[in-house]
């Protein structure tokens, strides 16, 4: 059961991200984080903020992001003040994210426990999700640990990386033996059978000041830049501070700056309905199809031999005949259809209608 929010639990949540992946419909003007990615009436963005604040006070979340999103930030959270919206001046991975968000919450409250997450996850299961949320601040809140959840896997999946650990120990949380990237077929089959490995779902639990510690130890140029900083966090002056030294720091992620270099690292295996949402055939999973297995994001279809597709079309009426397992995206400049079985090159396929097309496509 969901227990009543606490003062000094806090929320960053990442949502910077462009979502190439889901191109055309995530572009950088408008990415999937701030759309309706599944066509359920709100964006994944305002699901994931409307979910931490049943468990979290609203003004203890912050959101890190980039600047050309603050106001589409505001416009779909209404409540969330100036205050927790930390715009980044220039594009770097999760490490300084991570740290300006904890320098900036540790500043206000020495004794916060901080969630950390990515805004654009889709989590069916929102009870079991925020009490396992609640374990894990409790557990932070005893001891020196870094908390990370593992999703028990259910398949080989190869888009993930994953997090092994000791099956035996009886406690909770269980210390983490290794992070291994995402791994190739055969790979990831032996994991599976070897039952001790979980996928990595990047969400973290630490208190800020241990976060902070882990930064100085492992990431000391880093730490050392935004310590100058000290005396502007949540001030006016922070923002031109942040212009001047934010793209000094390290592009490097969370995983590899901190996660697996330090020694107080523990994994909560859990097995609740968890999707990243990292590409269209993710999308396929999480929502209805039809008779034929063809699955309607904002679309209405006439198929004919047709089967197995995503369409996605901006409430449009599609017509399909002879044509299966293909994803087909519109929106109002870009039509894409791409085999299922080429999702990866979407990316790639971005990027050339982008060179030469013209940046305005996104």
């Amino acid at each position: 059961m969901i227990g009543k929010k606490k003062d000094n639990y806090y929320a960053i949540l990442m949502a910077g991200g462009v979502g190439s992946r889901f191109w055309p419909s995530s572009k950088a003007s408008s990415p999937k984080q701030f759309i309706d990615i599944l066509g359920v009436g709100e964006t994944l963005f305002q699901t994931t903020f409307k979910r931490l604040s049943r468990l979290i006070p609203i003004e203890n979340i912050y959101v890190l992001t980039n600047e050309k999103y603050v106001e589409v930030i505001k416009e779909q959270v209404p409540k969330i003040k100036d205050e927790q919206i930390v715009p980044e001046p220039d594009m770097r991975n999760t490490a300084p994210s991570i740290l300006l968000g904890a320098m900036k919450i540790f500043k206000k409250d020495s004794s916060a426990i901080t969630l950390v997450a990515p805004s654009d996850h889709w989590i069916k299961d929102e009870d079991e999700f925020l009490e396992t949320i609640q374990l894990a601040f409790e557990k932070a809140a005893e001891g020196n640990r870094l908390l990370t959840l593992g999703i028990e896997p259910d398949s080989p999946n190869t888009g993930y990386g994953y997090i092994k650990y000791n099956k035996a120990e009886k406690s909770t949380i269980k210390k983490v033996e290794k992070f291994t990237e995402k791994p190739n077929l055969s790979r990831a089959k032996k994991f599976i059978e070897a039952g001790n490995y979980a996928w990595n779902a990047g969400i973290f639990i630490w208190s800020a000041g241990f976060i902070i510690e882990n930064f100085k130890e492992h990431l000391p140029d880093m730490y050392a830049l935004f310590k100058k900083g000290e005396e502007v966090w949540n001030t006016r002056q922070e923002k031109e501070f942040l212009e001047k030294n934010y793209g000094k720091a390290s592009n490097i992620s969370i995983d590899y700056g901190i996660m697996e270099k330090a020694d107080s690292v523990y994994v909560m295996p859990v097995d609740f309905s968890w999707n990243d949402l990292g590409t269209w055939t993710s999308v396929q999973s999480e929502l209805p199809s039809d008779e034929n297995g063809n699955t309607l994001v904002n679309t209405r279809l006439h198929s004919k031999n047709a089967s197995g597709n995503i369409i996605s079309s901006n409430k449009k009426i599609v017509a399909l005949m002879d044509i299966s397992d293909y994803i087909i995206v519109e929106d109002k400049e870009v039509l894409m259809i791409v085999p299922k079985s080429k999702e990866q090159e979407i990316k790639k396929l971005r990027e050339e209608v982008m060179e030469k097309f013209g940046e305005e496509l996104g």
